[in-house]
């Protein structure tokens, strides 16, 4: 049976980050309130972005390479420089923005300024409200989706993002254990005073996570120095 210390060493606590702080600043206060060696987060968040931004734990940071390139899930709001029609509008999406396309990533991002290929699976508007269009993206990891919104403006007359959430990222979506940061520094609080279980409540262990990507193989007892060593092992 793993000790609490040792379960805040190896899990992934999905926060709803709130738009102000960056993704970095989030990851570094979860670290000082579990006082942890080291955390990571799985995706950067603009700061004012809002939404699911998994933050691993201790040793379960070796599991984030897993997770950059999984696709992502966004919900934002387009807003339109000249009034457009919904439904020719979604024809030029069609057309140009989904599937396999080519995106220069913005000035200011923390990767070389390259054009690449990236995939949109989905970018759908879902309802207009003048100028302002609601709309959910799908997109491969490592996709600007304020980029994708202002490539499309260039070509309908000017356009860019004005709101946006991600509400899924790679296994993580808001269904799964989603927490704010002040339910969060409430649970610290409770454990630092005894009460643990609020705290636990919001983990992830690094196991389920391993589970949830990778093909999982049961391993008999007597068989582990075998694998420890190096030696092959044979499935009955």
């Amino acid at each position: 049976m793993k000790t609490t210390k040792e379960k805040l060493n190896f899990s992934i606590i999905n926060l709803d980050k709130s738009s102000g702080p960056t993704s970095f600043t989030v990851s570094e206060y979860v670290k000082k309130q579990l006082g942890l060696g080291k955390t990571s987060h799985f995706g950067t968040l603009d700061p004012k972005v809002t939404g699911v931004l998994p933050v691993a734990l201790g040793r379960a940071c070796k599991l984030t390479g897993f997770f950059l390139g999984h696709d992502k899930e966004y919900v934002g709001i387009l807003h339109t420089h000249k009034e457009q029609d919904m439904e020719k509008l979604q024809e030029i999406i069609n057309k140009n923005f989904t599937g396999k396309i080519k995106q220069l990533p913005p000035i200011k991002s923390r990767v070389k300024r390259a054009v690449r290929e990236r995939e949109v699976k989905r970018f759908e508007l879902i309802e207009q409200d003048g100028k302002d269009i609601l709309f959910i993206a799908e997109v491969e990891g490592g996709t600007y989706i304020r980029k994708l919104c202002s490539d499309l403006g260039d070509m309908i007359g000017g356009a860019h993002m004005l709101e946006l959430r991600r509400v899924r990222a790679g296994i993580f979506s808001e269904e799964d254990k989603l927490v704010d940061l002040n339910e969060f520094t409430d649970a610290v609080e409770e454990y630092k005073s005894g009460q643990e279980e609020k705290l636990l409540g919001m983990l992830t262990s690094g196991e389920e996570v391993i589970k949830e990507i990778f093909p999982i193989v049961e391993v008999k007892k007597q068989a582990l120095k075998q694998l420890l060593t190096g030696k092959p092992l044979f499935k009955k």
